[in-house]
């Protein structure tokens, strides 16, 4: 029994095949829409591939891409098929290719949704290279005079400025590491020597911040050295935790940041995704009833269109046997070759006729 089986006459058959067309060019517009939602998502994480460990983060961008200039090709494709499809005898040349077609377009429009779904699952991969990534930067931020990581510094302060953060997980982060650099460092000053001995490493370590963690709207100036020494600030506490610096990460001011963007294109990816789901329904009536009108042989007359051809069940059992029997084709069973009598017997007859042989007369 067909799955949703509808009755089209020639009107309806038409109205369809236009419609569909229409729909085939909104849908290329789609396509360029994922293309464009994807190449902004690339360049974005592009603007910070300096505080960002190299992984698969890009694998979400790259498919948005793609699915883009595929959907922009298929559409383009299926505006042809449909608009032919209001002429029954333009029809015949596509007859054979409609349903390689619709299964592509079927595999296309379920890429849409993996890619989606993909927005919304990147965050513990984005969150994993951000720490890596942001860890290593603030790690070289000091290394103002090596090649390869004297920009660290600039691209740090300007993060720091711009996401309104500090350090990776938050401001304590700088506590731990030599975020000075020893070309600035007084080694005759007995107080730095003495911190540098101080440290197992030799580090120079200090309860301060770099000038970029200060929130220019505090109204008293910015305090980024002695954080944590109440003696060194008149009417300060440190224990308040009401310091005039940014007191979120940046790792966490970057994830939101690249969350809200990917939930956004998420949400456009679904809705495309249902749209092109839409479309495709309307391809598969237009097939299945172009077909039936043309096995009557009345072109002006009724036909039946579905999704469906049999129940989900049997559709279902018919795929999987094929699936099964791919490849089984060309196979020779050897159980049977096994058991049949006639194999390896020679025949001894060949060539040689049952013919009755007649004596020669003898002549006299």
């Amino acid at each position: 029994m067909a799955v949703l089986k509808v009755k089209f006459t020639k009107t309806k058959r038409d109205k369809l095949a236009q419609i569909l067309w229409i729909l085939n060019w909104v849908s290329v517009v789609s396509g360029i829409i994922l293309f464009s939602l994807g190449l902004f998502l690339k360049i974005e994480i592009k603007k910070r591939n300096e505080v960002m460990a190299k992984g698969d983060i890009n694998s979400v961008p790259n498919m948005l891409i793609s699915v883009g200039v595929i959907a922009c090709i298929i559409n383009f494709l299926g505006g042809k098929i449909c608009y032919d499809c209001s002429d029954a005898n333009k029809f015949s040349r596509w007859k054979l290719v409609m349903l390689p077609y619709i299964v592509c377009t079927f595999c296309f429009t379920f890429c849409i949704l993996v890619g989606a779904l993909m927005c919304y699952t990147m965050r513990n991969e984005l969150e994993e290279s951000l720490y890596l990534g942001l860890r290593d930067a603030i790690k070289f931020y000091k290394d103002t005079d090596i090649p390869g990581r004297c920009f660290l510094k600039k691209t740090v302060d300007l993060l720091q400025i711009g996401f309104r953060c500090c350090g990776n997980n938050g401001f304590r982060d700088w506590f731990e590491v030599q975020w000075v650099s020893p070309r600035y460092l007084n080694m005759a000053s007995k107080e730095v020597v003495d911190r540098l001995k101080s440290n197992v490493d030799g580090k120079f370590l200090v309860d301060g911040v770099p000038f970029s963690c200060c929130n220019p709207s505090s109204p008293r100036p910015c305090i980024q050295y002695q954080l944590t020494n109440n003696s060194a600030h008149y009417n300060y506490d440190f224990l308040t935790e009401e310091l005039n610096i940014w007191m979120k990460g940046c790792r966490e001011a970057l994830l939101d940041y690249y969350t809200n963007i990917m939930r956004s294109i998420g949400i456009a990816a679904l809705l495309i995704w249902l749209f092109e789901l839409s479309v495709l329904v309307g391809v598969r009536y237009l097939q299945t009833a172009m077909k039936n009108v043309l096995m009557l042989g009345d072109m002006e007359g009724e036909s039946d269109g579905w999704l469906l051809e049999n129940s989900f069940v049997e559709t279902a059992k018919y795929n999987i046997n094929i699936i099964k029997n791919l490849g089984k084709a060309n196979q020779i069973s050897t159980v049977s070759s096994m058991n049949d009598p006639n194999i390896d017997v020679q025949n001894t007859d060949c060539g040689k006729t049952n013919v009755t042989t007649k004596s020669i007369p003898a002549a006299r």
